[in-house]
């Protein structure tokens, strides 16, 4: 087991763990969580070695394995690819290299002698293990992990040196999986990922026999992998009894709790206090006041735990409006400079208003070069890029987040991303509805969190608001709260949105289409991430059937009834939406008043129940009927995806 004993550490005067005590035992998959910065990674330095506690012991058993992925040495880079990612176990080769001794001695030895029974004995033992840490094995099993997560075959005897970083730790991701160690850390081994291969990880990992530390922002990993929580936050490590749902409900159960806890204890400590300050000058009740202030101190305040991330809303503006058609791909075909091959060729795809399409595919399969053609900032070498009527695009670069001026402040940037002739008077209200008010809207970009340089993009972006947003990896460096607000926020944007992102239950909360990158061509699939994910399991393994043959007037009328069929789900669909719409915002209200009513009750002493009961009954009355038509609309609305997505693929 792996055992924290009263462990401290503080980076510049700064506390990450305070008296921290805890018990990981053997096989629990654990996933760690907690705001950026909060001492996730130096958990697992302390547990590796790489970090020393300031005070307290951290206790390893010896004769385990650890598996880390961490950044590649620069000694390995020269080495091919398929001979790194084999190299997966180093003791191997001290141990190889003594069994070929070994083997030498004993070839050497005269029959008979006495040191040969040992030799013998030595020589077996040391097979055994070879064998059971899978000596044999390690190259084949390199080679599929590879494969699996997105390097090409003819790629495997190319030096790591030739590859970028993110394909180098896809090469660390690999040869820490398949030494198969009896500890594995993982931090965050999503970030190289794309989509397929997060995947593939995710049932590898499944698998896995071993303790299992996975530090990660991506749900889908920690739902899928993990059966435990352990939060790190504000210098405290605390355990939670299940998985990622279950942790997020008894987090919240809990802070309910200590706020209920905390409101009685302020309430006694106030009692006292009032007390003291009445009966203290009072020679009868001295003693008695003396009494309360020992009682008074003897309170311990009950802690709040700290928030988990940025708390604010991410409110986007309604989009102006556009025509039925937000943009347009006419055989559009793109090679790079000085390559031979078509990133992506003859590509043909019709974007509606109001779409939420997310890009999918290995990295490489150009989902960053399609949003570039849309965007104009790469221009097509055959075909057109056609925006709709009225679409005005907001384009947010992977990389843009990283290339902020530094010495210019929140406020500087979103001025300059103002058109010609714009007024002024609207960044307040744009700052603020990406949490930046105040004070806040003159700090400098440079102490920006990843997390604030994302919402300041989005800023720029809605400076003028668009209604069209073409979104690179928009997750970027945010922590599960922040992903969570920006894709409830893009689920209720009005307008259309094209995002490519590797975080599974970002792309399955915000989109409801998928363009599939299937190179040099795409394929469209006309419903959410698991719509796609059971056709593309259907068309990966199709019945065979006979060729039919349709003439061209057969084939027209199929359109032309498609056509149809769709433009008569496209008003119920709009009206559907629309009344899910006004439910979701009438619960809202409701829940709301709920709460404020709920509020004044702690604050106001003298209290009209009578009143306030009857307006809590009218309002649960009215949820619950609200609730009932919400839950006929959205069904209703199921159906239609669910038919419209029939008719695109019929």
């Amino acid at each position: 087991m792996i055992e924290f004993q009263n462990v401290c550490k503080s980076f510049g005067g700064e506390e990450i763990f305070k008296e921290t005590t805890l018990r990981i035992n053997p096989g629990d998959r654990i996933g760690i969580v907690g705001p950026n910065g909060a001492g996730k990674s130096t958990f697992f330095s302390l547990i590796t070695g790489e970090g020393l506690p300031d005070r307290g012991t951290v206790i390893v058993p010896r004769d385990h394995r650890i598996g880390y992925l961490k950044q590649l040495p620069a000694d390995h880079l020269e080495r091919s690819l398929i001979d790194f990612t084999a190299d997966a176990i180093p003791e191997l080769k001290m141990m190889i290299a003594e069994l070929k001794e070994l083997e030498h001695r004993m070839s050497e030895l005269q029959p008979g002698a006495p040191e040969a029974a040992a030799l013998l004995e030595r020589h077996g033992r040391l097979q055994t293990r070879i064998e059971h840490l899978g000596a044999y094995r390690l190259r084949v099993e390199a080679e599929a992990a590879l494969g699996n997560l997105g390097f090409a075959p003819e790629a495997l005897n190319r030096p790591l040196s030739a590859f970028s970083g993110g394909w180098q730790m896809r090469a660390a991701l690999a040869r820490v999986l398949i030494a198969q160690p009896d500890i594995l850390l993982l931090d965050e081994p999503s970030n190289y990922l794309d989509i397929p291969a997060v995947e593939w990880l995710c049932r590898f990992l499944k698998s896995f026999a071993g303790t299992l530390l996975l530090i990660s922002h991506d749900r889908y990993l920690l739902r899928k992998l993990t059966n435990l929580t352990l939060e790190i936050n504000g210098g405290t490590a605390t355990r939670y009894a299940g998985d990622y749902d279950y942790y997020r409900t008894e987090r919240e159960n809990r802070r309910r709790a200590l706020e209920a806890a905390k409101r009685n204890q302020d309430r006694k400590k106030e009692h006292l206090a009032r007390g003291i300050e009445r009966f203290r000058a009072k020679a009868t009740k001295a003693a008695q006041a003396r009494s309360w202030q020992k009682a008074l101190d003897k309170i311990e305040d009950i802690e709040l735990p700290p928030e988990l991330g940025y708390q604010g809303a991410i409110r986007f503006p309604p989009p102006p409006p556009s025509g039925a058609e937000a943009i347009r791909l006419e055989d559009v075909s793109f090679t790079y400079p000085g390559k031979t091959e078509p990133v992506l060729r003859d590509i043909s795809l019709g974007i509606e208003r109001g779409e939420k399409l997310a890009f999918v595919g290995y990295n490489g399969t150009g989902k960053t070069t399609l949003l570039k053609l849309m965007a104009g900032v790469l221009r097509p070498q055959t075909g057109r890029v056609i925006p709709g009527h009225h679409t005005v695009i907001g384009y947010q670069a992977q990389e843009f987040a990283d290339i902020l001026p530094p010495e210019q402040s929140v406020y500087d940037v979103l001025r300059g991303a103002l058109p010609p002739g714009a007024s002024l008077k609207e960044l307040p209200n744009v700052a603020g509805s990406f949490g930046f008010s105040g004070e806040a809207m003159h700090k400098p970009c440079k102490v920006l969190s990843g997390g604030e340089k994302i919402r300041l993009c989005f800023g720029r972006i809605f400076v003028n608001p668009p209604n069209l947003l073409l979104l690179d990896e928009p997750t970027t460096h945010l922590d599960v709260a922040a992903r969570e607000l920006l894709q409830e926020a893009l689920r209720r944007y009005e307008g259309t949105v094209c995002v490519v992102s590797h975080d599974i239950e970002f792309v399955r909360n915000v989109a409801t289409g998928i363009i599939a990158m299937e190179p040099p061509r795409i394929r469209k699939y006309f419903g959410n991430y698991d719509y796609y994910l059971e056709k593309s399991a259907a068309n990966a393994a199709p019945e065979t059937k006979k060729p039919e043959t349709v003439s061209v007037d057969a084939a027209r009328a199929r359109r032309q009834e498609r056509a149809r069929k769709r433009n008569e789900l496209a008003a119920e669909r709009r009206k559907t939406e629309q009344a899910v719409a006004r439910c979701e915002a009438e619960m809202a209200r409701l829940e709301a008043r709920q709460q404020e009513i709920t509020q004044e009750l702690t604050v106001n002493s003298r209290p009209d129940f009578a009143t306030i009961n009857r307006e809590l009954f009218e309002i649960q009355n009215k949820l619950e009927s609200t609730m009932k038509q919400w839950e006929r609309a959205a069904a209703r609305l199921e159906e239609i995806l669910a038919e419209n997505a029939r008719i695109h693929q019929d």
